[in-house]
């Protein structure tokens, strides 16, 4: 079998691979393929016409929206994914943007950086205490079912919604269900999405979503960035209408601060797509994405 990788994969994953395919990583032998294994690569018509012997996309992570779908059906390409692998660290990143949202930790850093004049108590830095706040998870799944551990720990409330309705979840996590996405936004002082992007969950979180927020809520993002509108979400941070925000993913990646308003805002934190990289997901993940090929 030769796999094609189109982006880094965990060393141990790759050394694995190695012994049981022929791994091929230049694109000149693309034609060759017979399966793939992809990160966030773009699998268009046109890529896809290259490799007339694919037979299995092997998706290093959960999301497909990187990939034609429609096209990948059509040609009866096998198409697998690594759900629950990463789940744990973008939930612990999810947790680690509460804390500092919270705290004003990277705020305290930044007026620490530029050397501005500060106080002890400087009321400008004046965070919260997590106990008896609201989690608000817009999609119940791995991601957000470790999250609702992680806020438990801290004495916080976990409100859930999903599309999927109630599950047994709910219970086993002791989430609070809400009816709908409007009863969610109210609710929660910190919002976190963990859904797939598809044509439903497209800008789901726009002006009017983000206006049905308590002024003392913050946004978190470690899904995908179109799903939430970005400009509405300047705008909504930059009028005071929820109080900060955090997101690991973009409409665009990496975000360019000259490109995105959103960067230049104190109550915004911003990190490059890392909620899945650490050793121990990399690993995880890899060497399922490997052994998601290799099946015959």
């Amino acid at each position: 079998m030769k796999v094609f990788v189109c982006e880094p994969i965990h060393e141990k994953a790759m050394e694995y691979l190695k012994e049981h395919a022929e791994v091929l990583s230049d694109w000149k032998d693309i034609g060759e393929v017979d399966a793939v294994i992809q990160r966030t690569f773009m699998l268009d018509k046109t890529l896809l016409d290259k490799m007339p012997n694919l037979k299995r996309i092997s998706v290093h992570g959960t999301g497909t929206d990187s990939i034609d779908m429609k096209e990948v059906d059509k040609r009866g390409i096998v198409v697998t994914t690594t759900p629950g692998e990463n789940a744990r660290s973008v939930a612990e990143l999810a947790m680690t943007f509460i804390l500092a949202l919270g705290k004003k930790i990277v705020l305290g850093d930044r007026k620490l950086q530029k050397g501005d004049p500060l106080i002890n108590g400087d009321f400008s830095l004046r965070g919260i205490e997590l106990f008896g706040k609201k989690i608000g998870l817009l999609g119940v799944g791995d991601i957000g079912c470790i999250l609702a551990q992680l806020g438990h720990a801290f004495g916080m409330e976990i409100y859930g919604f999903s599309a999927h309705g109630y599950t047994e979840k709910y219970e086993q996590f002791h989430i609070k269900p809400c009816s709908s996405l409007e009863e969610l936004l109210q609710e929660a002082d910190f919002l976190n999405i963990s859904i797939p992007l598809n044509d439903s969950t497209r800008g789901m979180i726009g002006e009017k979503e983000l206006a049905l927020m308590k002024k003392s809520a913050c946004l978190i993002n470690t899904a995908r960035g179109e799903i939430v509108q970005e400009n509405a979400l300047y705008e909504a941070l930059k009028n005071g209408t929820i109080a900060g925000a955090a997101c690991d993913v973009f409409k665009k990646e990496p975000p360019v601060k000259k490109e995105n308003p959103l960067l230049t805002l104190d109550n915004f934190i911003a990190t490059p797509h890392i909620g899945a990289n650490t050793d121990e997901a990399l690993y995880r993940v890899g060497m399922k994405a490997v052994k998601n090929v290799l099946v015959s």
